[in-house]
């Protein structure tokens, strides 16, 4: 449901900015958004597209917010007159105009969503394009050169940016232990990246707008900054922004050898695996902790969001992403084949019991609440779904999964918080075989509660299972 005021004020900004005789339709806010609101309308006939800053969502809530909505505006446009696939920005708007803070921008034809675009038929030419496409957009990005807007973006070495990731992993209280050991990685393999370029910072599948020739607008400028331009590279090959492809590193359409080749070839410079390696790690460690992120936020009452908490509960497949990045460059990371496989559905008997009750909220919820929701509403529902399955996993396979963790670090003689401490501090060997094997039997066990349909799932399940 639109609130009335909103579409008045709405109505009232456009009549001042784009003619008084117009009407405004089709609003609807779109699909997604967790640190930034988007919403689609038509004026007098043209579509635009309203990017502002979610209620709730306070400038200081750090590492979310991103840049100010102002700043987002006069990159696009310096980043359009460069020659980037971006949004034309057509309004801003202004405390008097009572919509908060955010722009208008011209609306991009195409789709956003990378379900239905990665392995689409009908966008098999377009996804044909994307590796050359991207490549060439991040190009232009990186050779914008330095002026008084760029001078004024923030700027953090690697270190750097490892120590901020590492504060708010430990403010919200982080203890995850092949988290803890991905961050001494990285402060143990950062490289010298002194030059500063101007990075998107967001540059992946579901911000970039898609029609049937391919990439036709770089959307979604809060996190841009000045930096590493391998960082954007590295960024998009995530594990986390492959939609279900997972083997195709980069962005779920190609691999990352070839996106790598139609970068050197676009911008005239190589790039250095090792470092490409460090900004693969770095973002994917990254995603983890903005998952906490946004859980701790709802925790301390900004946005009370429902997404929020399920996105806050994505850290395991972060921990799974990161086993399989660390076995392919750590040589002592040979480890034993793993008998494990996904629970069974238990057998009930007696008083109802808990993960039964959630069940039956799954079921309501998918048969008689999501079949009547459209837009934003219908993306809610399925949310609540998916954190209930959660909660029900949780209550049926929680315990079991308790007694196990408890009886394996046992064996290897230190309790949880004693094996993060030691591995944050290189003092405890991730790769040996018994701490090793824990560590992937524990992500195996967090992500099948917290959602067992994540790609890499699969790839781990298939990987360790069968040496």
């Amino acid at each position: 449901m639109i609130d009335e005021t909103f579409r008045e004020k709405l109505a009232a900004y456009c009549g001042r900015a784009f003619g008084a005789n117009g009407a405004l339709t089709e609003v609807q806010r779109l699909s997604g958004g967790a640190s930034m609101e988007s919403w689609a309308f038509s004026y007098s006939g043209e579509a635009f597209v309203l990017r502002r800053l979610p209620t709730g969502l306070s400038p200081d809530d750090d590492g979310l917010r991103g840049v100010p909505l102002a700043t987002q505006a006069d990159v696009i446009e310096l980043a359009r007159a460069a020659g980037v696939t971006a949004p034309e920005v057509r309004g801003r708007l202004q405390p008097k105009d009572g919509l908060g803070e955010g722009f208008i921008m011209s609306k991009a034809e195409g789709e956003t969503l990378p379900h239905k675009i990665l392995g689409n038929p009908e966008f098999a030419e377009a996804e044909s394009r994307l590796t050359e496409q991207c490549a060439r957009e991040l190009a232009a990005i990186h050779r914008i050169g330095m002026n008084p807007l760029l001078q004024s973006l923030e700027y953090f070495s690697p270190a750097e940016l490892i120590r901020v990731q590492k504060d708010k992993y430990h403010e919200i209280g982080g203890q995850i232990p092949i988290y803890d050991y991905a961050f001494h990685w990285l402060e143990q393999n950062a490289p010298d990246a002194s030059d500063k370029y101007l990075v998107h910072g967001d540059f992946r599948m579901g911000n970039l707008m898609i029609d049937q020739q391919g990439l036709s607008a770089v959307l979604d400028w809060e996190l841009v900054r000045l930096g590493d331009p391998v960082q954007d590279l590295a960024y998009l090959c995530t594990p986390s922004w492959r939609f279900g492809h997972y083997e195709k590193e980069a962005g779920g359409f190609d691999s990352a050898e070839a996106f790598l080749a139609a970068y050197a070839e676009a911008s005239g410079a190589e790039v250095d695996p090792d470092r490409f390696r460090f900004w693969l790690i770095y973002s994917t460690l990254w995603w983890g902790v903005a998952c906490m992120v946004m859980g701790q936020i709802w925790r301390s009452r900004g946005d009370r969001s429902l997404e929020r908490t399920v996105i806050g509960r994505r850290v395991s497949e972060v921990e799974i992403d990161l086993a399989l990045l660390f076995e392919e460059i750590l040589p002592d990371a040979a480890a034993t084949p793993l008998d494990w496989s996904m629970p069974e559905e238990a057998s009930v008997t007696g008083e109802t019991g808990y993960g039964e009750l959630l069940t039956a909220l799954e079921e309501w919820n998918g048969k008689h609440v999501l079949p009547g929701l459209k837009g934003h509403d219908k993306f809610q529902s399925r949310v609540a779904g998916n954190a209930l399955g959660i909660a029900r996993r949780q209550a049926e396979w929680g315990p079991a999964y308790r007694d196990a963790e408890k009886a394996r670090l046992a064996a290897i003689g230190y309790d949880h918080r004693q094996l993060c401490l030691g591995l944050s501090k290189g003092e405890i060997a991730a790769t040996s075989p018994a701490v090793w094997d824990h560590l992937r039997l524990s992500a195996l066990e967090r992500l099948s509660i917290d959602q067992p349909k994540y790609a890499g799932l699969k790839v781990a399940l298939n990987k360790w299972r069968s040496r």
